[in-house]
């Protein structure tokens, strides 16, 4: 039996409860559950069942990951082509693999957040305006 989202009180906690849980990878309403099958795929909390897998993030996760590994990557080249002046072929060797590993490592984590502050806001992500 599937439950809807308005039927979980969000009295016993607040906003910033909800996506700290999320950005824990845990529910964000009990706080213990799992909310990822795999990867990225959001499923019902295995603890409380909470419907969190109906949520679709969508674009919020990746913007979010692309502008905090852009504020770390970017800094850190400038700082190392100042200081060192290295060959291109080790900029290009590095720089787009650091992107890549910070934005694969950053996204669960931040898609967990993003899931949790949709949790609280009881929005779903399929909301026609």
């Amino acid at each position: 039996m599937t439950s809807t989202s308005a039927t979980f009180s969000r009295d016993s906690y607040s906003l910033f409860t909800a996506i700290g849980r999320g950005l824990k990878r845990t529910c964000p309403h009990c706080g213990k559950g799992h909310v990822f099958k795999g990867y990225l795929k959001p499923h019902d909390c295995t603890n409380c069942s909470a419907p969190i897998g109906e949520i679709k993030a969508d674009d919020l996760p990746p913007y979010l990951t692309i502008f905090l590994v852009g504020h770390i990557v970017v800094p850190l080249l400038l700082f190392v082509e100042a200081i060192y002046h290295p060959s291109l072929f080790f900029q290009m060797a590095i720089w787009p693999t650091l992107a890549l590993l910070l934005t694969l490592l950053f996204l669960p984590f931040i898609k967990g957040g993003a899931l949790g502050l949709m949790w609280y806001l009881r929005i779903k992500g399929d909301e026609q305006h």
